[in-house]
Formats: structure tokens, sequence, C-alpha cells
């Protein structure tokens, strides 16, 4: 997956500057540049306020290629440009998606869990200062 790579792609395409995009978000220019380089992990929830800001589908970010999107032009119907994802290119996208919602609930469902050791040991912790 090239992310980061897509980001920024996407982002010059669509006219955006870094500055744009960081302003929108709520976040440093030099926060938004590391996740267009890839040094900085992004939620889902980072990356759907990403999407809506470049006015394309979430899956959109993680599988831009040539062979696969392209750009139409404008359509008379709707502002900006149209993205066009063929069926194959869907399904890989929608994969992709899928994958990083299962890493994603994997991740809270460790957190949760260290958390949860977290306060056994607070408890145990406290138990052995009492006596």
């Amino acid at each position: 997956m090239e992310l980061p790579k897509n980001l920024k792609t996407i982002r010059k395409l669509r006219n955006l500057t870094q500055e744009t995009m960081a302003e929108k978000l709520g976040v440093s220019t030099y926060s938004y540049a590391k996740i267009e380089r890839g040094e900085t992990d992004v939620n889902i929830s980072r990356l759907q306020q990403i999407a809506k800001i470049m006015e394309i589908e979430l899956s959109q970010l993680f599988c831009l290629d040539e062979k696969k999107i392209f750009q139409l032009g404008t359509n008379n119907n709707t502002q900006g440009d149209n993205w066009y994802v063929n069926s194959s290119a869907q399904t890989e996208c929608k994969q992709e998606l899928e994958k990083a919602h299962f890493i994603n609930k994997q991740q809270k469902t460790e957190i949760d869990y260290l958390k949860q050791q977290t306060s056994y040991l607070k408890e145990i912790i406290d138990l052995l200062k009492r006596k």
C-alpha cells in the first residue's frame, strides 16, 4: 500500500497545498507533511477527513494507480473532478479498506486488553503498598 504517495498525488491533482490540507484538518503543516511522507500512522477517522477534503471516496486513497483510476475532467453536474475506478480496482480497494478496518479493530482490542492489564497491575501495586 502506497498511501503516503497516493495522498500527495491526489492532493496535487486537486490543486491543494499541504498548508491548505493542514488548515482544514486542524493540524500543523509539519504534521500533515509527515503523513504524506509516511512518517506517522494515520487512523481511519483522519483518513476519512482527508478523503472528504479531497472530495473522493476513502477507498480511493488506498489504490491510486494510473491503470485503475484516471481523471476524466469536470462534470457539469458536480463540482471539481470526478474519479472513476474500474470494477477490479473497486474490489481491490474494498479489500484494502476491509483490511484496514480489521487492523484498526485488532488494535483497539489490543489497547483495551492492555488497559485492563494496566488496571490489574495498579490494583496489585496498591495491595502491595498497603502491606
